[in-house]
């Protein structure tokens, strides 16, 4: 990885912190080191053209401060001068924006490198525990959050640092085991032929999954969106949106099972995101954790293993602003994703 001294690190003070998703973006500016962010409004992707048209109007008109620097987390590769967002149309051009808004610095990193950072920033209020464990001080972990889509990263520490490590877990097969899952699978909508995880543990996926059930059972489907299909689950009333909810954290647990296996997380799982805070009494009855311990020959080293839910509204932004204070405390790659005026 790319690593300098801490003089060529640190970010010029105030700086703007964004976590832009599919739907939300949500900012923040961070005066000095010391400061608490000051967090704005959340913006509506849909409601503007471009992500400078949103900053300009939801923050910089807004306030006397201005930022020399900017730390924006987006749902996408960082790749190049112009980054696509995967699930809206905005274009981030960290050039044009230094031009046009006076930064001196923009870094650009992965919205699931941020929620990793969150977690080594959160204070244990903002976490509900869903699986019981010991969370090991430096032990690696995994954050997994199925919202728009299913964001997923990894979190190791070594020679006294936080590396954050990105990618697109969100994307592997999922498969059925049980006999009702092969009731269900074959009713799911494929991916150029094929289920991934995302297909099922997302809003789109819950309601993908939803569906399939009401086909299994050769019953009407007749919720239409996530929330509708969550609020019904929750409420008890519609038995196929029940299970649709006891099935979606089971198929979570066995994915988030998985991945701790793969980064041997003794630090603990992180489920973060809209969904999975509206949904802890379904993550909470005894599904989830099953599948996430069903692993053998390793279900006692599963059994040790925490999971959380993030309960902070804004916990991408506490790790955006956790590495703009003390950058060197961060792994962060920043090669081909800083620019500097």
């Amino acid at each position: 990885m790319h690593f300098k001294n801490e003089n060529d690190t640190a970010l010029r003070f105030p700086v703007l912190i964004g976590d832009i998703g599919g739907t939300n973006a949500r900012f923040a500016i961070l005066v000095d080191s010391n400061a608490e962010p000051k967090i704005f409004p959340v913006v509506q992707t849909a409601d503007f053209a471009t992500i400078d048209e949103a900053i300009q109007s939801s923050i910089l008109d807004r306030t006397s401060i201005q930022p020399q620097s900017a730390v924006l987390a987006v749902a996408g590769p960082v790749d190049g001068d112009e980054i696509d967002l995967t699930n809206c149309d905005w274009v981030v051009r960290p050039r044009q924006m230094m031009e046009a808004m006076g930064f001196s610095d923009i870094i650009v990193i992965n919205d699931f490198e941020a929620q990793a950072l969150a977690v080594v920033a959160l204070d244990d209020e903002h976490l509900e525990m869903v699986c019981p464990g010991t969370s090991e001080m430096t032990g690696s972990r995994v954050v997994l959050g199925p919202g728009t889509g299913l964001g997923m990263a990894g979190l190791v520490h070594a020679q006294h640092t936080w590396f954050p490590v990105p990618g697109e877990g969100g994307h592997v097969d999922i498969g059925p085991r049980t006999a009702r899952d092969l009731e269900v699978f074959p009713h799911l909508e494929p991916i150029e032929g094929r289920i991934s995880a995302e297909q099922i543990l997302c809003g789109r996926g819950l309601v993908n999954l939803y569906r399939a059930i009401a086909a299994a059972d050769g019953t009407e489907a007749v919720h239409r969106t996530p929330a509708d299909i969550t609020g019904a689950g929750l409420a008890g009333g519609d038995m196929v949106a029940v299970e649709a909810l006891d099935l979606f954290v089971t198929y979570l647990g066995r994915l988030a099972g998985d991945m701790a296996l793969i980064f041997m997380s003794r630090g603990g799982v992180y489920l973060t995101g809209g969904i999975a805070q509206r949904i802890v009494p379904t993550l909470k009855n005894g599904k989830f954790r099953a599948a996430f311990e069903d692993k053998a020959p390793h279900g006692d080293l599963l059994r040790a293993i925490p999971a959380y839910v993030i309960t902070h509204p804004m916990a991408a932004l506490m790790g955006l602003a956790a590495y703009a204070r003390t950058p060197m405390r961060f792994g962060v790659e920043t090669e081909g994703r800083r620019w500097k005026a």
